[in-house]
């Protein structure tokens, strides 16, 4: 039996982070996984969607071309775009493997599958590993109902989508989450006939009514969406029907894309003492990701709280510095949450989310961009909505939603906002220059200003500082 200090189980995101931070201070430590090398995002996930997106979006802008008075023919070589994709794909995840994992030396890395056999002692192809502390770290995979195993390959997920040669002529997307949004959207803006279907009566994480209303309309313009009822399959000999009350149409596949499974089937956890609850997830601390008492940790993807890379990365650090001090662990703060879907116009979340708010005690403003913003407007772009909410009592900003050119920007500047505990009169003294999208961020604080400030609070000039 091999004994160590650490094992790292996933060499994703959040293993690849603890890892290098537990190898900082020591060498006793062994990463294993016996899946593809280089990370969820860099090889299925964020980065070659963003490439197909990319290509979908350059293309999209033809149908603008009047609007600019601008001439010219362009087509698309589906071909061409998936051997991008995968090019840059393979640079991405060669990139990460060969600042990690290419560096560890055998001893450290291995290359299997690993499953509990007792209290802190694994199994891996056969070997034996006792690991006085133990990060879990292995990820998720694609949700599939089992009956629709059954479709073959008429059925893809993300983890398909981009091996493909070519881009099919008609595809079914079901789950309108983040993944089903971005790849249903590139898809239609590429000549693919999609077809969206989402059970909930909302879209792309949002809950706002208003900004999840205007999503649908202007996600719509690109493909169809069927909202509010589950889809049923039936293959056909031509391919696969799928149907609701709504609707009835025959594609040539089907991309599922309705969330991801934490990837702990395999580990056997009951044998490490550890039980699962309803969920199917230990149950473990949110701000230290220790399991109990236990010198178990849980990262990334695989506990299911905030699965994307930037978070997976976080709390990578947070458990291995809970490894190294284990048993004394400590506590930190989570981040402020932060969620985009890369459509076109891009759908941002920041913050306390809107299903979770006390309405009775919170200010919301929204802004329209068709009210006039002038850059918009000469980007042939003045589409989307703004929301955004603060605490009535300490007039704080809290959260927001939007759906609007250029969010992924945004909401990381009102995120941060959030994280530092301004208030709403601190966003209005704030500099906006002109003429930029950002005015439609002053117009949706000014509103909350107004709504949070009576009249004879507010100073003459709010955006004005007295120096002392």
């Amino acid at each position: 039996m091999r004994k160590v200090k650490y094992a790292i189980l996933g060499a994703g995101s959040a293993g690849l982070t603890a890892s290098s931070l537990i190898r900082k201070h020591s060498d006793d430590f062994v990463l294993i996984d016996g899946g593809p090398l280089g990370t969820t995002c860099a090889c299925v996930g964020c980065m070659p969607s963003k490439a197909l997106i990319q290509s979908a979006n350059v293309y999209a802008r033809r149908e603008d071309f009047a609007e600019f008075g601008l001439q010219g023919d362009v087509d698309v070589d589906s071909a061409k775009v998936m051997e991008r994709v995968r090019r840059l794909r393979d640079r991405f995840s060669g990139g990460v493997r060969a600042a990690t994992t290419d560096k560890l030396p055998e001893s450290q890395l291995m290359r299997g599958y690993a499953r509990f056999i007792g209290p802190n002692r694994l199994q891996v192809d056969g070997e034996e590993i006792e690991a006085e502390r133990i990060i879990i770290a292995t990820g998720s995979t694609p949700i599939v109902p089992a009956p629709w195993k059954a479709l073959g390959n008429k059925l893809w997920t993300s983890d398909e989508i981009f091996e493909q040669a070519t881009l099919p002529k008609r595809i079914a997307v079901i789950g309108l989450g983040v993944i089903g949004l971005e790849l249903g959207q590139a898809l239609a803006r590429l000549g693919v006939e999609v077809h969206g279907f989402e059970m909930a009566h909302h879209i792309g994480g949002l809950a706002v009514p208003e900004v999840s209303a205007k999503a649908v309309e202007l996600i719509s313009q690109d493909f169809p969406l069927y909202l509010g009822e589950a889809a049923q399959l039936e293959e056909t000999a031509q391919g696969v029907r799928v149907y609701t009350s709504k609707t009835d149409v025959e594609v040539d596949v089907v991309l599922a894309a309705l969330g991801r499974r934490a990837n702990l089937d395999g580990l056997d956890l009951q044998k490490a003492g550890v039980a699962l609850n309803e969920a199917g997830l230990p149950d473990f601390d949110l701000h230290t990701l220790q399991i109990g008492d236990k010198p178990l940790f849980i990262a990334g993807d695989v506990n299911g709280f905030r699965p994307i890379l930037h978070e997976a990365g976080f709390e990578g650090k947070m458990a291995a510095l809970n490894a190294l001090d284990y048993p004394e662990v400590k506590a930190y703060a989570r981040k402020t949450s932060l969620a985009i879907a890369f459509s076109e116009p891009d759908i941002g979340v920041f913050g306390e989310s809107y299903r979770h708010l006390d309405l009775t005690q919170t200010a919301v403003a929204q802004f329209d961009l068709e009210r006039n913003n002038g850059r918009a407007i000469v980007m042939h772009q003045d589409h989307g909505m703004i929301c955004l909410f603060a605490d009535k009592s300490s007039k704080r900003l809290l959260g927001g939603e939007m759906v609007m050119p250029h969010a992924e920007h945004f909401v990381h500047l009102l995120a941060w906002a959030v994280e530092q505990r301004l208030t709403v009169a601190d966003l209005m003294r704030m500099p906006f220059y002109h003429p930029v999208l950002e005015e439609a961020i002053q117009s949706a604080i000014t509103e909350l200003y107004k709504q949070l400030y009576a009249v004879e609070e507010r100073p003459r000039a709010p955006e004005l500082t007295v120096l002392q």
